[in-house]
């Protein structure tokens, strides 16, 4: 492996990249690494072909970082949220192979976040995530993240950071963002104020935010800072097979009325999918791609009844709204059935095979298929779709492609058409110019015709001779463009708003907003509603308890593992129709009450009621908004039912059933595998445990929350529901073993001196950092924290200890804002600059992210009167605005992780189990 400081010759670097990837690097991958990585120059785009190998610039990255290239230490692959086979994580898990100090997480998929990339700030880290789940958390407003650990996920993701986005023209409103953020972070945004910190010396002591587009179809800017092929490039012999892949193309009029319908376009597809198998007489793959999951459905079932002699396993559905647990088999499926690209000797089948896709399977997948079909779209989806069919150039067979198109939709009224046939229309224009683009292609036969008989050259190599001809034509040019999906228009980031998006504390701010415009645009979608389906559900008979059930899914929030998301309107028909089954039911008791069997058995299960609450709605704070009894959910009104269900996560009753292959059906029964049943997901973990028990029983260790599902009727608990959760920032105090106040803060400094040396942090500011850890916890000292958390005696102060956590006896009091005191009085503290002393209490005050907003509580505090108190409060608030105009959102919310770093890895070292290396 190259060592450090060194720039190696091209041999060296072949030899590192083949050690680190298994084969020999292409042209243009050492070229990358030589003129531009190990320099640290990074290239404003890759515009480079599908195919050849783009996720390879995190193995250039990291040997780029091994030989002391001044590049980022964390590197964020962000893929599209439709992607399904998450290829990128898998590549970064190769290099984590060889390289065991290489830290490596995904924000999305079946490799859920391991937080590996949370715990060290000075590590290298690959993250994989897709564009809602990294941008959320950049505009400090992570979907899934608690509030208090949002400012620590974009300190991470907002400084020391390379944002890598593949398929960036699928996302231009992203990509602006990011290239906002990469510009303003130099200390320049625009006009706007700088988003930045207020001066040159501050912004060099935090470190860069850069951006590296990856596209294959092209809306980058032509400058001098995109990365293309060159000549020398094509001399490779794998290059240049994948670029002059045959790929003949065909369109294909839909027969039928003048605006066929699903039924008619789903039928042409499969037909044309089963006449390019030879009737099954071939053993190929075939992959039929359709803009729409109705025409997707309708399809599969078509060619099932074409393929019935063969059997239903030969096709597969691919569409989105699946839940990760049945991804991950689906992934499987694939595989065995020759889809994934370089896979193909591992199918297990000897006939044809299909997979009928939605968007879904367009990009960030490494399909491989032999043969294609499909209907319509705009031009840069045809691009990925063509993409996915003979992708490493070495189908023997002849390959063919099929594009099934139809005539211009008419509206039903022509002087006055609706706002969807004004969109369809719309969009017919746009996918037929794809078509006349299409035309332009050379022709792949010796013969001519008409432009719906001429078989057109859609080969890598074809595409990329028009778009470099597009560069020299502005004809050609506005023919692309007329033929692309429209950039929807999207809002300007200013500093206001990323203040406001920063405050993360306050559960409601009137200047904040919902991030999506900033990273999609304002497009016209269908609204969105996940599903989360739960064995354990924090209710009770005829008692309000919001307020519990808030702190419930603060502890055992909603997971990636178990989210299924997709349009509302089909979770709004679902739902009513699972909920008519369920009531029509012979186990379905009018009175949940009545006749309960007290045994340990029925108790983890009570039987379901008309009055049972089966489902609650999420809002995007995490908090329950509504909730609906069994026999409430069939009589709620459409339109203000779909409004309370929209932008929410749905949490279900598992007994509700209603999930099949991890998608939602209507007429499934069975009760899912969920999250807190104990089965983790197929080894997914979410991070908790959830536990019913009696009140006879002790807690079990590690409870972080109880929340009462019966009383007597005296009002005593008879019956809880516990949740253990997993060391995290939320429940830190709730340890394996017990540790004593000192022993914590003594460990938190060492582990902050380590970290400020790894990160170069100039002297003083390592002696911010170091003072803040060995002070941090002082608050703990108070009687009402040790009673809260359980101390083992009074003789001591613990920071630690097994729990459960109390949390009612705190009376709102926080210990970090008890801490400040502590801070003030101490002499080493005394000696500090004004502006470091404000930094040291700030990062105190912020340690559990509570002191982002215009006031921090006061209650429970009693080692002042409350007019102190209260200016104490005050100065906690101005001091977060002074430090936020100094360094900027992110480099404040950088500087912020790194004490919250050193006390979360004193906290997992006390974890360990005693005698543990």
């Amino acid at each position: 492996m190259i060592g450090k400081d060194t720039l190696p010759a091209e041999d060296e670097f072949d030899r590192s990249f083949k050690s680190l990837t298994d084969h020999a690097p292409f042209a243009w991958q050492r070229r990358l690494y030589m003129d531009w990585f190990q320099h640290g120059r990074i290239p404003q785009a890759l515009d480079l072909p599908t195919g050849l190998g783009k996720t390879s610039v995190m193995a250039i990255w990291h040997l780029a970082r091994q030989a002391g290239a001044p590049l980022p230490r964390r590197l964020v692959y962000v893929v599209d949220r439709r992607a399904v086979v998450d290829q990128a994580t898998r590549e970064a898990e190769k290099l984590k192979d060889v390289n065991a100090d290489l830290r490596v997480s995904t924000l999305r998929g079946q490799y859920a976040d391991n937080r590996d990339w949370l715990e060290d700030p000075a590590a290298p880290a690959i993250v994989v995530g897709t564009v809602d789940m990294i941008g959320s958390r950049l505009l400090f407003s992570g979907y899934g993240v608690s509030r208090g650990m949002r400012p620590y996920h974009a300190g991470l993701l907002g400084a020391d950071a390379l944002v890598v986005l593949d398929e960036s023209h699928l996302v231009p409103p992203f990509e602006r963002l990011l290239r906002t953020v990469e510009r303003g972070q130099r200390g320049g945004d625009q006009g706007h104020r700088s988003i930045a910190a207020e001066n040159e010396a501050d912004r060099a002591l935090i470190p860069s935010f850069r951006l590296l587009c990856l596209s294959a179809t092209g809306r980058t800017e032509a400058d001098s800072d995109v990365f293309r092929l060159e000549a020398a490039d094509r001399e490779d012999c794998v290059v240049r097979q994948r670029l002059e892949a045959p790929k003949r193309l065909t369109m294909h009029a839909v027969d039928g009325a003048a605006k066929p319908g699903k039924d008619e376009l789903a039928r042409a597809l499969a037909d044309a999918a089963w006449d390019l198998s030879d009737n099954e007489a071939a053993a190929s793959t075939c992959l039929v791609y359709c803009d729409s999951r109705d025409v997707a459905e309708k399809t599969k079932k078509e060619l099932d009844k074409l393929a019935v002699n063969i059997g239903k396993d030969a096709t597969e559905l691919l569409v989105g709204a699946r839940r990760v647990r049945e991804r991950s088999e689906a992934e499987k499926r694939l595989e065995a059935l020759g889809f994934i690209a370089g896979k193909a000797d591992t199918a297990m089948r000897d006939g044809p095979a299909f997979l009928v896709a939605t968007a879904a399977g367009e990009v960030g997948i490494d399909l491989d298929a032999d043969h294609m079909v499909c209907d319509l779209v705009a031009f840069e989806r045809l691009v990925q779709r063509f993409g996915r069919v003979n992708r490493r150039g070495c189908k023997a067979a002849e390959i063919r492609l099929i594009v099934a198109h139809g005539p211009k939709p008419a509206p039903k009224k022509a002087d006055k058409p609706t706002d969807r046939e004004k969109r369809e229309i719309v969009a017919w224009e746009i996918n037929n110019a794809a078509k006349e683009l299409l035309g332009k292609l050379p022709d792949a036969s010796d013969r001519g015709g008409d432009a719906d008989a001429k078989i057109s050259d859609v080969s890598p190599d074809s595409l990329l001779t028009l778009k470099r001809h597009a560069r020299d034509d502005a004809c050609l040019a506005r023919q692309i463009a007329d033929a692309t999906t429209p950039v929807p228009l999207y809002p300007a980031l200013t500093r206001p708003l990323v203040d406001a998006w920063s405050m993360t504390s306050l559960d409601e701010h009137t200047g904040r907003t919902e991030v999506s415009p900033w990273l999609r645009g304002w497009v016209d979608d269908e609204p969105q509603t996940a599903v989360v389906w739960r064995t354990h559900f924090p209710v009770r008979p005829s008692d309000d308890a919001t307020e519990e059930q808030n702190e419930f899914f603060r502890a055992a929030p909603p997971h990636l593992t178990e989210r299924l998301e997709t349009e509302t309107y089909r979770v709004f028909d679902w739902l009513l129709a699972r909920a008519k089954t369920v009531l029509k039911s012979h186990d379905v008791k009018a009175d949940p009450t009545d006749a309960v069997d007290e045994s340990a058995e029925t108790a983890q299960y009570p039987p379901l009621g008309e009055e049972t609450v089966v489902a609650l709605a999420l809002d995007h704070r995490g908090a329950v908004s509504e909730s609906w009894p069994l026999s409430e959910l069939i009589n709620r009104k459409g339109d203000d039912f779909q409004k309370a269900l929209a932008g929410r996560t749905l949490v279900i009753d598992a007994r509700l059933g209603g999930l099949k292959d991890g998608l939602l059906d209507k007429k499934h029964n069975e009760t899912p595998v969920t999250a807190d049943s104990g089965d983790r997901l197929d080894g997914l973990d979410p991070g908790f445990r959830v536990q019913r028990s009696q009140a006879d029983e002790p807690p079990p260790d590690r409870t972080v929350h109880s929340f009462v599902t019966r009383r007597s009727e005296e009002g005593e608990p008879t019956e809880f529901l516990h949740v253990q959760t997993l060391a995290n920032e939320t429940s830190r105090s709730v340890a394996a073993n017990a540790q004593r106040l000192q022993e914590h803060l003594a460990e938190t400094a060492k582990r902050a001196r380590a970290l400020g040396e790894s990160l170069g942090l100039p002297e003083d500011y390592r002696r911010v950092l170091v003072l803040a850890a060995r002070l941090h916890d002082e608050g703990k000292r108070a009687k009402r924290w040790q009673r809260a958390a359980g101390a083992p005696d009074f003789d001591h102060d613990y920071a630690k200890t097994t729990g459960p956590f109390r949390s009612n006896e705190l009376n709102g009091y926080r210990h970090e804002f008890g801490s400040l005191p502590y801070v003030e009085r101490d002499e080493e503290f005394a000696q500090l600059s004004p502006e470091l002393q404000d930094l040291t209490l700030h990062l105190v005050a912020a340690h559990h992210g509570r002191a982002r907003r215009p006031l921090i509580p006061t209650l429970g505090c009693d080692d002042a009167p409350p007019t102190a108190l209260q200016a104490r409060a005050r100065e906690v608030a101005l001091r977060f605005a002074r430090q936020q105009e100094r360094w900027g959102p992110w480099g404040l919310a950088w500087f912020e992780t790194l004490l919250r770093a050193a006390d979360q890895q004193a906290s997992r070292d006390n974890d360990a189990p005693k005698g543990a290396d």
